[in-house]
This record gives C-alpha cells, structure tokens and sequence, in this order.
C-alpha cells in the first residue's frame, strides 16, 4: 500500500468531483443558501455565461451571512468569492491536495481548458478514492484498532 504513489499517479478528473451545486451570478443569498440546502451540498459555484466567477461555501455562511439579515436579499456576487483558484482536471490528486493544503482550502474548483467547470475538489473527494481502492484498510478499520474486546462476542 503506497497512498502518496498512489495519489501522485491519480489525476483529478477521476475523483468523485459532484459535491457541489450551481447558480447564476446575481442570485439572491436567500435562493443560493436555499439551493444548497434541498441538494445537500456544502458548496454553490457561481456562474456567468457559463464560467466560473465565484465560489460561496459553508465557510462563507458562517463568516458572512449568519446573524445578517440584510445580506439574505443581496445578490450573491456582493458576499461570494471572486475569481477563485482553479484547477485543471488533469493535475494529480496530491498536487491539489497540496495546494488546498497550503491555501487552506475546503473546496477546490476543477475546471478544463474551455473554461466549463468539471467539479469541485475536496477532502471528501479523497477519502472516497482510498476508500476505493482500499477498502478493507479504509472502511474495515475498528474506531480503536488497538482495543480488543474483553470476551468474544456471543460468548457468556
């Protein structure tokens, strides 16, 4: 098992990159965190023409919106991350995790070289893959390996 090779070798586009929903620039903060809400996604990419403007996640709710009512009716360009970092679908899994890592990223969108969104990069994107790919490591694992049961089980 070598996860670092591993996630070297692996491109970005081969994750699951789906958690995420989309609007349109100028949407109202309201409709964008309702949005969120009814498709369980923690992150909205903001679109105008088709690309990519801006990002709005949990994060910015919290810091932003949360205790301000008078934001909920502005559009979403007022309080969204402007022209976010990118990456290309192409870029290895542990190159974007180091760039998260560095920039402290949650959400990492993935976009081709036409400019179209294929995604959105995260953690959970990861776990999934080496849940995948070891499986029995990944989702056998007891929460505390190192303890044992006292009897074994069914025994009196």
């Amino acid at each position: 098992m070598n996860i670092q090779k591993d996630l070297k070798n692996e491109q970005v586009t081969h994750l699951n990159l789906s958690r995420f929903c989309q609007t349109e620039s100028g949407t109202p903060v309201r409709q964008v965190l309702n949005l969120m809400r009814t498709t369980g996604r923690g992150t909205c990419l903001i679109l105008k023409g088709g690309r990519l403007v801006g990002i709005f996640t949990e994060r910015d709710v919290l810091t932003k919106v949360v205790g301000l009512a008078d934001v909920l009716n502005k559009a979403i360009d007022e309080i969204m991350t402007s022209n976010p970092k990118v990456i290309t679908p192409q870029l290895s899994a542990a190159a974007a995790l180091t760039l998260m890592d560095s920039e402290h990223f949650r959400n990492l969108p993935v976009v081709n070289e036409d400019g179209q969104i294929v995604g959105d990069m995260t953690y959970q994107a990861i776990i999934d893959y080496l849940a995948g790919l070891y499986p029995v490591e990944v989702l056998n694992r007891p929460p505390d390996p190192e303890r044992f049961p006292r009897k074994p089980e069914g025994g009196d």
